[in-house]
């Protein structure tokens, strides 16, 4: 069984937004729900779409782009992988954040945390006005609940 979302953070001191959810399944299939462009392209649009486009080049200096469809309600998201460890890390420089996504074994599943660290007070702030906390939320349920399917 594969859990609903346990925390979200707004932390001002440390400059981050932080997600966590709790998966029923093993750490390599939520990992590779992260990293393959098959995979990502049906749940990271926090509207439930699928994305128009998904490049990934999973490795350190390997880019991403997630383009979405139509009249889409953000500009794409890009960056470049800083760390990939298999099945356990990911982080990334996106948007101007350092973003990151730990997989850890869980009594039963998977634990994931992904936080978001901006540069400055400004930044953060930015990021809480254009509402990237709630639409993270939501692009992390429909992980949730596209791992529930597969």
């Amino acid at each position: 069984m594969i859990d609903a979302k346990t925390a979200t953070t707004i932390d001002r001191e440390t400059l981050t937004i932080t997600f966590q959810r709790r998966f029923g399944v093993a750490r390599e299939l939520v990992f590779e729900a992260w990293t393959k462009p098959e995979q990502v392209a049906h749940w990271w649009d926090p509207s439930g779409t699928p994305l128009a486009e998904c490049e990934i080049d999973a490795r350190p200096g390997g880019a991403f782009k997630f383009v979405n469809r139509g009249d889409a309600h953000s500009p794409p998201f890009a960056g470049t992988y800083r760390a990939v460890e298999r099945p356990s890390l990911l982080v990334f420089d996106a948007l101007g954040a350092l973003g990151t996504v730990r997989l850890e074994i869980a009594d039963v599943g998977t634990r994931m945390t992904v936080t978001i660290r901006c540069g400055s007070e400004e930044h953060l702030d930015h990021f809480v006005k254009l509402g990237v906390a709630d639409g993270t939320d939501r692009t992390l349920d429909n992980l949730v609940a596209y791992l529930a399917r597969a």
